[in-house]
This record gives C-alpha cells, sequence and structure tokens, in this order.
C-alpha cells in the first residue's frame, strides 16, 4: 500500500510539471535573477527549457530580476500597438541563450550566453501576468551620444 502512495504521488508531480499554466511556464523558462551568461547549459538542462520534440531550443532568454517585478509588466506596462504585445515600463537586464550547433537534441544542448543591459521586454499578458516573452528592446541612452 504504501508504495502504491508513493507511486501515486510520483505521478502526480510529473503531471503536474506537464499541465503547467502559462504563467508558470513562462516564469520557469524567462525568470532567474541571479542568471549569468555563463549558466545557459546548466539552467536550460536543470529547467527542462526544450521543444516538445525534445530539440533544442534556437533561443531563450532570461530576465534578471525578481517575479514580482516582471509580473508588473503586465499591470504597469504600456500595449504596443505595433507589436502587439505589452512592453515594460522599466528596463531590466536579460541573458539571451543562443545554440551553438543546430539541430542538437535534448541533452546535448549547448548554449553561448550573452549579457543585455537596457532593456525592455515585451511579453503577451493573460490576466494580468506574463505568459509568453516576445522579444527584449534595446534602450538608447541619448545622453552618452557623441555630437555629430
Amino acid at each position: 500500500m504504501r508504495i502504491l502512495f508513493i507511486c501515486l504521488l510520483l505521478i502526480a508531480s510529473e503531471s503536474s510539471t506537464l499541465e503547467e499554466d502559462g504563467y508558470g511556464q513562462f516564469r520557469r523558462q524567462h525568470i532567474n535573477a541571479k542568471m549569468t551568461a555563463m549558466d545557459c547549459d546548466t539552467v536550460i538542462r536543470r529547467k527542462q527549457i526544450y521543444n516538445v520534440d525534445n530539440s533544442c531550443k534556437d533561443t531563450n532568454t532570461f530576465i534578471l530580476d525578481n517575479p514580482s517585478e516582471i509580473k508588473n509588466i503586465c499591470v504597469e506596462g504600456k500595449f504596443d500597438e505595433t507589436l502587439q504585445m505589452t512592453k515594460s515600463h522599466k528596463k531590466f537586464k536579460v541573458v539571451k541563450c543562443e545554440l551553438r550547433k543546430e539541430g542538437a537534441r535534448k541533452p546535448r544542448c549547448q548554449y553561448t550566453g550573452n549579457l543585455l543591459t537596457n532593456r525592455y521586454v515585451a511579453v503577451d499578458c493573460e490576466n494580468n501576468l506574463p505568459v509568453h516573452f516576445a522579444r527584449d528592446i534595446l534602450v538608447l541612452d541619448n545622453s552618452r551620444r557623441r555630437p555629430g
């Protein structure tokens, strides 16, 4: 009886991962406050970020901030008609992980990571929560430009 109970718990925990809601998946795949550009391989493997067919994602971007700040994008951000997404109200740092070898499959996913700063983030929102990462947008600082 005890073994049956343990098996049921394992099955329930596995199915909850498979039935992750939109925000839960977004959080797992795109939020990591302590991420560095060198962590792409490890974090993507640990968080099980792959395409449905177990091929490696070409690119995955992590927003370097806490979940509550990122949730605020959908509350305080501005809907961008051109992008058809909500653009963040503040700038973030992100780590963009890009696949080194096209066509690679799980578990042989190897990434090159780049830390990008001064970025607005565009997301798709449902019920005031981010559910899809669309893109990061570079913010040009006009005060640093040299006169022509």
